[in-house]
């Protein structure tokens, strides 16, 4: 027999993801808001993954590899939620303070007109990170005030109304950027989404060029379906240009030369993935294609959980 539906659902995506998600639950079973349930949905683990995760009182969706589209498993976790808020959260994140996940949950049951129907958090890199990482933080994540306009919506850790996910599913046009679709069509509803930087989690990644490429490959091919923007080789000459600029002040400022010396690579890879990817986008677009297949493949085979 169920019992009483809790405050909140966490739900958690994993796959191969034995190096972090033991912080990840410690840290979310020590915080003071209590009143949880946690729904984690494993893609296809084969390393220790869900023995770490059995060890945390938890309910298991299993999806291969294969059947795993950011979208659509979100919208199936979602159903099986009892909560009347949805937060996510990434196996690899950890909250940082006991009182993270209350002050999220706080901000969305807040009072207000409009009502806050979804809050996100403050994202600090991890002590590894890499300078370029750290610096593109700072930009995305201030320590106070509003998130940039770029970032409407960040799942590595966020809350969202049950009733909010019902009336605007995630969508599953495209296989990558779910949570920058999903605050780009609440913002359009005049729905209010809450930068909540008080509350912390410690989330970064240092992206080989592989994984890089497919991150950047998703995001343009999304970007043609949330924007209906087309990239073009002169747009992503410039914009190669002025990240790597922005890439070497902070190297030169920090005294970091290896960065230094990677950041035109790094940006170019970007830039050229981004530009393939929505190049794709537009493609289907045009085409009406519902098949996002494409996009998977390109990011699964570069991403350092496939190995």
């Amino acid at each position: 027999m169920a019992g009483p539906e809790p405050t909140c659902s966490v739900v958690m995506r994993t796959r191969n993801s034995a190096p972090g998600v033991g912080q990840a639950l410690c840290a979310l079973f020590s915080q003071d808001e209590r009143d949880l349930e946690l729904l984690v949905v494993d893609s296809g683990s084969t390393d220790a993954t869900l023995d770490i995760v059995s060890r945390f009182p938890h309910r298991l969706i299993r999806r291969s590899a294969q059947d795993y589209f950011p979208g659509r498993v979100l919208n199936e976790a979602v159903a099986e939620t009892r909560g009347r808020i949805v937060v996510f959260l990434n196996s690899d994140c950890v909250l940082l303070g006991p009182e993270a996940l209350g002050r999220l949950v706080q901000a969305v049951e807040a009072p207000g007109d409009p009502p806050v129907v979804a809050a996100f958090a403050r994202q600090v890199p991890r002590p590894d990170a890499w300078t370029h990482v750290r610096a593109e933080y700072a930009r995305a994540f201030p320590a106070s005030g509003e998130a940039p306009p770029w970032i409407p919506l960040s799942l590595p850790f966020a809350a969202i109304r049950r009733e909010a996910l019902d009336e605007q599913p995630f969508y599953t046009d495209a296989w990558g950027s779910e949570d920058t679709e999903w605050g780009v069509r609440a913002r359009r509803r005049g729905w209010r989404v809450r930068y909540v930087p008080e509350a912390l989690v410690m989330h970064s990644h240092n992206y080989p060029l592989g994984a890089l490429y497919g991150r950047r490959f998703i995001e343009g091919e999304a970007d043609a379906f949330l924007f209906g923007t087309r990239d073009t080789l002169l747009a992503a000459a410039r914009r190669a240009a002025g990240r790597t600029a922005r890439d070497a002040a902070a190297a030169l400022r920090l005294r970091d030369p290896r960065d230094l010396a990677l950041a035109p690579i790094r940006r170019t890879v970007e830039a050229v993935a981004y530009w393939r990817g929505n190049r794709l986008g537009c493609r289907r677009r045009a085409r009406g294609d519902a098949d996002a297949r494409e996009g998977q493949r390109v990011a699964l085979s570069r991403h350092e959980s496939s190995r």
